[in-house]
């Protein structure tokens, strides 16, 4: 049989034909639904952020603390109480979070502010009160309401014997009161309740009972009840900057530069700790260590006054007096522009800088900082004195033309 090429069409002509007609308007209704998927793209993300396996339960919440992460455990209580706004366990946990972290560095203190807002506004809304009443108390405490804090816990124990926030915030609000041996009752009382039935609360209470102790002077006592705290969480940091304090209170330098370096190890951009580190350095005479952590401070946090207070200091006593005076300039200048109240100044800042100046024959620096103490000392009474005659420092005095 013979087959025309050019009358008989190709064998498959008829099939790709038909295939060209059934994919247009399937491309069609792909590209409308991609379009549709592009514009609710953020109304899907929400949807699924909201879906019940993506909110993190009480478990997740407790591990996240007790593992020391306090940034992730803030995140996640947050990401549940959008959820389930009266989760009282989620809200406790919040602020515990958030107070320890507002001890982990040297600008994280805003952090206990954030906590008493949350547990004041749940406290005044009366399905809350009960639930939030001991950690409202604990948030009250950190902020320095030491008080308002005790009635709170009060209130808080007599409803339930054994609310751990409230017993922790009742022993140290009866420490910041000057009632010291009370203080160490009530923190022995939360220890007991914590090993009895709250054990995820057992460093809080062993960090309440050395505080107690070392209001009383007992730092061995404190050194080894804030050693049974980091026993219950060894990454929890604020735990090892107050190990190094009791520890420098009996003068136990290399324990306190261990625990300085334990919060390095955790967090290696901790300010905080190489100032610290700075200042150990500075008592041993260790020069070059000491203006090895004091730089270091100051490249962490350029913002902090205190860090540029102790590597101008250190400058100083070193003899570079150029480096002392740029850098003890910045500490007075950093806490004029960040409205320190004058009460609060460290004044050494600029006597420090006017020393230095002088050493220089800096006159122009020298009456900056000279004029700028005498008018702080016009407002507060300063337990500083820092005078010239009333002509001025001699070195600025233009001599007589003869």
């Amino acid at each position: 049989m013979r087959i025309d090429r050019h009358s008989t069409p190709p064998l498959f002509s008829h099939r790709r034909s038909r295939q060209r007609g059934g994919c247009l308007p399937l491309l069609m209704l792909l590209a409308v639904l991609s379009g549709l998927l592009f514009v609710s793209r953020d109304r899907l993300a929400d949807w699924l952020l909201t879906l019940p396996q993506a909110i993190p339960d009480h478990g997740r919440l407790s591990a996240a603390l007790a593992s020391g992460d306090l940034d992730n455990a803030v995140r996640l209580a947050r990401q549940r109480l959008e959820v389930y706004p009266d989760d009282g366990f989620s809200l406790i946990l919040l602020v515990r979070a958030l107070i320890y972290r507002s001890y982990v560095d040297y600008d994280t203190e805003p952090d206990r502010r954030q906590a008493l807002q949350l547990t004041t506004s749940a406290y005044n809304r009366p399905e809350m009160r009960a639930v939030i009443r001991g950690a409202h108390a604990l948030a009250l405490q950190a902020n320095g309401r030491s008080r308002e804090a005790s009635q709170m816990a009060l209130a808080a124990i007599q409803r339930d014997p054994d609310d751990m926030p409230a017993r922790l915030a009742l022993a140290l609000s009866y420490a910041n009161q000057g009632l010291f041996e009370v203080a160490l009752r009530e923190a022995g009382k939360a220890v007991e309740i914590a090993q009895r039935a709250a054990p995820d609360w057992q460093a809080d209470a062993y960090r309440a009972l050395a505080i107690t102790h070392s209001d009383l002077g007992r730092y061995d006592n404190a050194s080894s009840s804030i050693a049974q705290a980091i026993s219950h969480n060894r990454r929890l940091i604020p735990l090892h900057f107050e190990r190094a304090l009791y520890a420098l209170q009996v003068g136990d330098k290399n324990a306190a530069t261990a625990a300085y370096f334990q919060v390095i190890a955790f967090e290696p951009d901790n300010a905080k700790a190489h100032l610290r580190l700075c200042e150990i350095s500075i008592t041993l005479r260790e020069r070059e260590a000491a203006l090895r952590y004091c730089n270091h401070a100051t490249e962490l946090a350029p913002g902090w006054s205190d860090a540029w207070y102790q590597l101008g200091r250190e400058h100083f006593l070193q003899g570079s007096m150029a480096n002392a005076l740029r850098a003890l300039n910045r500490c007075s200048t950093l806490q004029v522009l960040q409205n320190v109240p004058v009460e609060e100044r460290r004044f050494e800042c600029w006597y420090w800088q006017g020393q230095a100046a002088e050493a220089l024959g800096d006159c122009e620096a020298l009456l900056s900082a000279y004029n700028q103490f005498q008018a702080m000392s016009t407002i507060v009474n300063l337990p500083q004195t820092w005078t010239y005659p009333p002509e001025g420092p001699a070195m600025c005095l233009t001599p007589p033309v003869n």
